[in-house]
């Protein structure tokens, strides 16, 4: 079977991110066909088309990095019932200058945690709504809005609960049939 290469961007800047945490257990719980790579964007300046000309180094490491990817996984959590403002700005980067957008046509699969009973609900469906018009295919279900308790990810750094590591270890199947489905009637360059 065919292996694919899934970029990955946390939405917290936290370096004890529970949505690190939360990534980290999925990577062990996916198909071995999926190999996982982060792409971080700490380090992007707040994004102006002033910088439309003549794109920093960083900007185009963080757009090249998207374009290599098979798919996209954004593991996130919810800020004021949006999404982070670090996240925000690198998918404006990512799509800037206009007709550049390094998210059109790259599979994407959305998730996150929050202690909050709603988990990250309404943050990823704002996410959604930018991924749409970043004409990135989407992987609309199941969706996963998880509820971070104390005891959901052991010092191992896998998923405790059984129930909750059988929906997730679904949900990363799903996610790879997903990029499949898409590279297959929606290949790369084509």
């Amino acid at each position: 079977m065919k292996t694919y290469n899934v970029g990955y961007l946390i939405g917290s800047l936290a370096r004890e991110s529970i949505n690190r945490k939360l990534a980290n257990a999925l990577f062990k719980l996916a198909p071995e066909q999926l190999k996982f790579k982060e792409i971080p964007f700490a380090d992007l300046p707040l994004y102006s088309y002033d910088y439309d000309a003549d794109f920093p180094q960083v900007g185009r490491d963080f757009k090249q990095a998207i374009e290599a990817s098979d798919a996209i996984l954004i593991v996130t959590p919810e800020y004021n019932r949006s999404i982070p403002g670090a996240l925000k700005n690198a998918l404006d980067w990512a799509s800037r200058p206009w007709g550049k957008n390094s998210f059109a046509h790259i599979p994407s699969g959305v998730i996150g945690t929050s202690p909050g009973a709603i988990g990250t609900a309404v943050g990823q469906q704002h996410l959604r709504s930018i991924l749409g018009f970043l004409n990135s295919p989407q992987m609309n279900s199941p969706e996963a809005y998880i509820q971070f308790k104390d005891g959901m990810i052991n010092d191992a750094g896998e998923i405790a609960d059984a129930g909750t590591a059988k929906f997730l270890t679904g949900y990363m199947k799903e996610f790879h049939e997903f990029i499949a489905r898409v590279q297959t009637v929606l290949p790369r360059g084509a």
